[in-house]
């Protein structure tokens, strides 16, 4: 049976590569809560000699207060260094972090990140991670020092009278009693916050993203109504977790540091009867208040104790997920040939989207997909594309089964243009840059021009240098077609999938995408999924997909005379076409 790692042990695993740097920090903390010791000791000295009349120059006096004084200078040089060290570490830790789960949502399934809420993800690598801040700069360092260095205060205590030292710390375990009815409940009430917490993100980000939507058919009240239930619950549940416990954490509070309600009394009693000297007796007193301070610093930091564990269990089950099973090493394609062999695929594990189809698309030939809606042709690109993994069966590129081709090689591979193409809140250049990352403005504005978009570009505000705005959205449909054409032209992929690419493309510009789009697929094998069948008619090979299989294929003359589906859709496009 394996055995279940700590959360602690969980966010180590992350940290190893700075470990050092934590040792360091860990090793000024001590020094620091040791120098806070300092002036503790220093008061109960001179307040000794005070008490039995030492005849004592006015030396020693001002040399305790400078060691006094030196204490609280080395407590903050020690703590910032020990805090500079472990924030350092700790932020270098949550880069790697969040660089991994992002690395994670390229190996893994479209299909397992579009069935989570749309802001699960965001929460996860931005608050989630967040979440680890404080455990790993703040908590490992300073509450191993501010434990630590009482532990060996104490001993010193109890050379000195191990009844005071004992008593001294009843206030401890009464302060800790007072507040284990909340912290029984803490852990599970964390979790509840961060469910709560994840329900109104993801409100706020549908909110936002469907904003266009809810203006265009008037749905402001009800969708703001969605959103203002999940931020009331958010607050309602806070509320409630904090009011159940302020009378818990008061009593602790108030409690834990009175340590002189028990020291004193006692304290008189064992001078009284003569078996405690003044000087010890003062001595305890001062030290048992410095002794109170650092621990109880340390017990506050049993709630982010707490929090670990689900923090790290958000991070972990995304690291977890099921990957697209891929080989790492890289291997030489000879030529761009795809090949469906007997190839079943479900998004959702229970209606198959494809039912054991067997396919070619040809190397350096255009190949076209056909079909009613949901019949199966986004699918296949999808597949092609490496977005998704097969349920059954195999799919070949150049030869070679796909799970023995890295993925970053797959999608190297391919130049995907589809109807809805995502462009960055980024300039223009950006934009059509991410086809190749390192092209220079010349190779951006070549594209450019062979996608026919240079002279709109040309025409915007600030050109090339113009931000698109969130997805794009500065910009027509039709011109983030065309940017996108423009990416996929610099890229130079030897696959390309055309993904309703015109869709968006009105009358007047269609003749120039056309146009654009052969040059763009010159040379290459071509997988085309159009509705309007008068755009494929040339195709080397044209599949008639239906309800998950492939119905037919051939080219088009072919089709009309041996497919009734085929002919059917065809004589629909031109009867609408010709009374349109």
């Amino acid at each position: 049976m394996e055995k279940k790692q700590s959360p602690f042990g969980m966010i180590m695993q992350y940290a190893d590569t700075y470990k050092s740097k934590y040792v360091c920090s860990v090793v000024l903390a001590v020094i620091s809560v040791f120098s806070g010791l300092i002036p503790y000791i220093a008061v109960a000295k001179m307040v000794v000699a005070m008490i039995e009349h030492q005849d004592k120059e006015i030396s020693f006096y001002l040399l305790w207060c400078a060691v006094a004084a030196g204490g609280y200078v080395l407590k903050g040089i020690f703590n910032g260094i020990s805090t500079s060290v472990s924030h350092t570490a700790t932020y270098l830790t949550m880069k790697e972090i969040r660089q991994k789960l992002v690395a994670k949502l390229t190996r893994m399934p479209m299909g397992t990140i579009l069935e989570s809420p749309s802001g699960y993800y965001k929460d996860v690598i931005v608050d989630r991670v967040e979440g680890i801040e404080v455990p790993l700069a703040h908590l490992l360092p300073e509450m191993t020092a501010n434990v630590l260095a009482p532990l060996l205060m104490l001993i010193y205590l109890f050379t000195l009278d191990w009844r005071l030292a004992l008593i001294s710390l009843i206030t401890i375990p009464v302060g800790m009693a007072a507040m284990s009815t909340t912290m029984k409940s803490y852990g599970e009430n964390y979790g509840k916050s961060v469910e709560i917490g994840g329900r109104m993100t993801n409100a706020i980000v549908e909110y936002i993203g469907g904003i266009e939507v809810i203006k265009a058919f008037s749905q402001s009240k009800n969708s703001y109504a969605k959103y203002e239930s999940a931020v009331t619950d958010n607050a309602s549940f806070f509320y409630n977790w904090m009011k159940s416990a302020q009378w818990a954490m008061s009593a602790y509070n108030a409690i834990t540091p009175s340590v002189l309600l028990t020291v004193l009394p006692f304290g008189v009693l064992f001078y009284a009867s003569g078996s405690l000297a003044a000087s010890t007796f003062v001595t305890v007193i001062i030290l048992s208040l410095g002794l109170l301070e650092p621990m109880i610093a340390a017990m506050n930091y049993t709630d982010n104790i707490a929090r670990v564990g689900t923090v790290m269990g958000q991070i972990n089950d995304v690291l977890s997920s099921p990957e697209i099973e891929r080989e790492e090493k890289l291997q030489f394609l000879s030529d761009s040939n795809i090949e469906f062999k007997n190839v079943l695929f479900s998004y959702d594990g229970t209606k198959e989207a494809l039912k054991n189809i067997s396919l070619t698309i040809p190397d350096g030939k255009v190949t076209a997909l056909v079909g009613a809606s949901g019949s199966g042709k986004s699918t296949v690109a999808k597949l092609i594309a490496g977005f998704w993994d097969v349920t059954d069966g195999m799919i070949a590129i150049g030869g070679m089964n796909v799970h023995e081709i890295p993925l970053e090689t797959q999608a190297g591979m391919i130049a995907y243009v589809e109807q809805n193409n995502f462009l960055f809140d980024e300039t223009v250049m950006e934009n059509i840059r991410k086809g190749k990352p390192g092209a220079t403005d010349e190779e951006v504005m070549n594209a450019a021009k062979a996608a026919g978009c240079d002279d709109f570009i040309r025409g915007l505000d600030k050109g090339y240098q113009t931000v698109v705005g969130s997805a794009g959205g500065h910009l027509s449909g039709g011109e983030r077609q065309r940017i996108a054409i423009a990416r996929a032209m610099l890229k130079d992929a030897p696959i390309v999938i055309l993904d309703e690419a015109t869709a968006y493309i009105d009358p007047e510009n269609e003749a120039i995408i056309q146009n654009a789009i052969s040059k763009l697929v010159q040379g290459k094998t071509v997988i085309v999924i159009a509705h309007r069948l008068s755009t494929i008619t040339d195709a080397d090979n044209i599949i008639v997909m239906n309800d998950g299989s492939v119905a037919a294929h051939g080219t088009h003359a072919e089709l009309l005379e041996s497919s009734d589906l085929y002919r059917s859709m065809w004589q629909a496009h031109t009867g609408t076409k010709g009374g349109a």
